[in-house]
């Protein structure tokens, strides 16, 4: 709200003077002692208005029914806690869990092709089924797939804006805001009534993989914002996975460079529970007591088993269970229900 006063310098204020409210009130002498103050900076913050921007940023946030969230409160995000640049407070709408902690961004193209649609719905739904929360910032594309599957799928999503959380960019997904809030949340650094000015969504970025334990990025172009979070993830000691694309699409040049440099390459997301091993013994209980929930009969189970992340023709399953196609259709379909299998055009299903 101050002119000048990025994330770093306000932790350096509260550091040394504890609130906001100290800040306000040290005087000229005091606040030039501090790192990264200097004399014209510390006139900006004694000629700040205190009482008036505050009470318009209470009032939009009760309006927006908004609540600000400060670095050292119990609900900060455990993951963003430890990026380089972490933002003081967050404005949310919704709520932040702990179980945020098991969470993925993904991102990629405003435009993407029928593969990479195909590829956000599959991955993004097979990720919540193994508790992970989605992140995503809302734009059109593979944001809004991410975002949409998440929730369709009954899964935890945080969107995270460029812009005041009072204003959803692009106001096409407002409706979609409404879902997120009532199922996750909607964050920005950003205070009350912020435009989404070009120049804040490299710092929306940081926050989007700051947030999570790695970035999928579906479909990138050659200069899409997707590899912005990319390299900030890589920065903050992030994984980066990728899905490798057609080379002749101009939707993959930039994940299939990503890979070049050394992104991990992946292809299901059993890749992805691979290389996140280590904090996914929670993701792994959370699918294997959902499937053991759903009761299923033992032709379901044997069915089941002989399917994977790669499609398969309704002929080749029935001569693996030797069975007849219509008892392997009538066994998919019940196991379609239950969300465990997907068809695919051809006659080709995977498990989900």
């Amino acid at each position: 709200m101050i002119p000048g006063m990025g994330s770093m310098r306000i932790r350096k204020l509260m550091a040394r003077f504890k609130s906001p409210q100290a800040v306000l009130h040290a005087s000229l002498k005091d606040l030039v002692t501090v790192n990264g103050i200097d004399e014209k900076l510390a006139t900006t913050i004694k000629q700040f208005k205190e009482e008036d921007e505050v009470k318009k940023q209470i009032q939009r946030i009760e309006k927006y029914g908004a609540k600000i969230v400060t670095f050292w409160d119990e609900t900060y995000p455990e993951n963003l806690k430890h990026i380089y640049d972490p933002p003081p407070l967050l404005f949310v709408r919704g709520e932040l869990k702990s179980e945020d902690k098991n969470s993925l961004a993904i991102v990629g193209t405003r435009q993407p092709t029928d593969y990479g649609k195909l590829i956000t719905e599959k991955f993004t739904a097979e990720l919540v089924r193994y508790g992970f929360t989605i992140v995503s910032g809302l734009a059109y594309g593979i944001d809004t797939l991410a975002h949409t599957t998440a929730l369709n799928k009954g899964g935890r999503t945080l969107a995270v804006l460029g812009s005041g959380v009072d204003i959803i960019y692009p106001s096409m997904n407002n409706n979609l805001a409404r879902r997120i809030e009532s199922s996750g949340a909607i964050i920005s650094e950003f205070p009350m009534g912020t435009k989404p000015d070009k120049m804040n969504f490299p710092r929306r970025n940081r926050i989007i993989c700051g947030l999570t334990l790695g970035t999928l990025v579906i479909e990138a172009g050659e200069r899409s914002g997707a590899l912005i979070t990319a390299a900030m993830a890589l920065e903050q000691n992030r994984e980066v996975f990728a899905i490798p694309g057609n080379i002749d699409s101009p939707k993959s040049v930039g994940t299939n460079r990503l890979i070049n440099q050394g992104a991990k390459l992946v292809s299901s997301v059993e890749d992805i529970l691979e290389e996140l091993e280590p904090h996914l013994e929670r993701a792994k209980r959370i699918n294997q007591q959902r499937i053991a929930q759903l009761n299923l009969s033992n032709e379901e189970k044997a069915l089941l088993n002989i399917l994977s992340n790669e499609p398969k023709h309704i002929d080749v399953i029935a001569q693996q269970t030797g069975k007849s196609t219509s008892q392997v259709l009538a066994i998919l379909l019940s196991l379609e229900l239950k969300d465990l299998v997907k068809q695919l055009s051809g006659k080709m299903f995977i498990r989900t």
